[in-house]
Formats: C-alpha cells, structure tokens, sequence
C-alpha cells in the first residue's frame, strides 16, 4: 500500500486506501475502449493529463505497448495512488509526472475540497487560489508546464493523443500546446464545462470557437461509434483534427 499523504487525518486514511484498492483492481472507461483503439496507435505517445488515480493511464498503456505514456498528475494525494498503481500493475511504458500543465511555465495553487471527515475529493482538484465557496479545501503549490516545453525537452518523436479532465484547465492546457497541436495534429478528448471554465477565465463558447479555429471538430461517444457535435454544451468531447 502506497504511503499515507502528509497531513492525512485518522478517519481519512481508511479512504485512502479504498481509493488505492479501486485504482488497482478496477478498470473504468471500458465503452470508450473500440474507439480509442482507432485513434492510439500501438506505438503511440500519449499524454494523459489529469491522470487522477490512474484509469485512463492503464487503459492507455495497453492500447499502446510500444509506445508511451505521460501521466501528469500534480496532486500529492492522487500521484501516491499513480505511483503505487503504476508499480504494483508493472505498466512500464507509463511515465508520471508530478506537475500541471498551462499556458505558462511556474507554479501555481492546486486547490482539492475536502468533505468534512477530512476525506479528499480528488477528483475534483482544480488549479486556482482558494475561492470563496464555504466548504474546506486542502490547497499545496505544484510546478506547472506547457507541453510545448515538456514536448521539446522530453525531445518526443511524435505525440499521437491528448486526454485532459483537468476541472477547467483546459483551454489553459492547450494553449501551451500550440506548436505541438500545428505540428502533430493529435485527437483529443477533453472534459469542457462551463462553470469550471470560468476558473481559468474561459467559458465554453469561447473554448469551442478556440478548438474549432485550430482546425478541430467536436464528436460525442454514442453507443460504440463518435458522432458530430456542432453545438457547444458541457460533456466530455473527442476533438478530431480536420
């Protein structure tokens, strides 16, 4: 079992390793299996962004055995989970990585709600100064990226696919990846909603005009098969270049 995060009350720790368990033994996201199959090539390099505990990083790991995997997540809390999911199901070609990715290099605050047995919502991390809402929040400050630098260091070959669910980050996200996006042209699925947009100053209209500006066209996944969505409205999206 991955070591309890610093700080983490009694009466936490039992979720905490629930959490773990879950990680490990389960697998989500299976329906969306078929259709990423055809846009991950087996020798693909994929950014999984917002990596959470691990779901979408095991799934891609198999859909791509020789190539790799990125797995940024900046939450201590969701990263020791990562880490130990990664070492425990041997996925080799999963690298993490503990940092954020922007529109800008430097660091900024990761704010995680906490319910009021100390347990963590980490699933709803979400990069911004504390806000105002009532409710606590366990806030640490994390290194954030662009994946245009990250790309240029890492001196990546290629980079086939994008997946982000970063609570409204987003657009923010992408932004640092205009040369990746000119110059590779990688499918995306996003998680875009409007009132988590509003966080990084972006709303959904604005997310979608950017998006489709760059040559990008929004699908929903519909029993099996990606079907056009011409209208913006909040859901999670496969963005498919033109």
């Amino acid at each position: 079992m991955p070591l309890f995060p610093v700080g983490l009350p009694w009466r936490a720790r039992a979720t905490y390793v629930a959490h773990a368990g879950k990680a490990v033994f389960r697998q989500h996201h299976r329906e969306l299996e078929p259709v990423l199959r055809q846009l991950v090539p087996h020798d693909g390099v994929v950014l999984d962004v917002g990596a959470h505990a691990g779901q979408f990083a095991k799934l891609f790991a198999g859909l791509a055995p020789a190539g790799h995997v990125f797995a940024f997540e900046p939450s201590g809390y969701a990263r020791s989970i990562l880490d130990f999911v990664v070492r425990v199901r041997g996925l080799r070609n999963v690298t993490v990585v503990g940092a954020g990715l922007g529109d800008a290099p430097g660091e900024l605050t990761l704010s995680t709600p906490l319910k009021a047995s100390g347990s963590v919502r980490f699933g709803l991390a979400h990069l911004q100064q504390p806000g105002t809402a009532q409710s606590a929040t366990r806030s640490e400050r994390v290194p954030v990226l662009t994946v245009d630098q990250f790309a240029a260091e890492r001196n990546l070959p290629r980079l086939s696919f994008i997946k982000a669910d970063i609570e409204g980050w987003e657009m923010r996200m992408l932004t640092g990846a205009a040369d990746v996006l000119r110059r590779w042209r990688p499918p995306l699925l996003l998680e875009l909603n409007d009132h988590h947009l509003h966080r990084a100053g972006d709303t959904l209209a604005t997310a979608w005009t950017a998006l489709r500006a760059w040559g990008y066209e929004a699908h929903v996944h519909e029993h099996g098969h990606l079907t056009p969505c011409p209208e913006p409205r909040d859901g999670d999206f496969f963005w498919l270049p033109r």
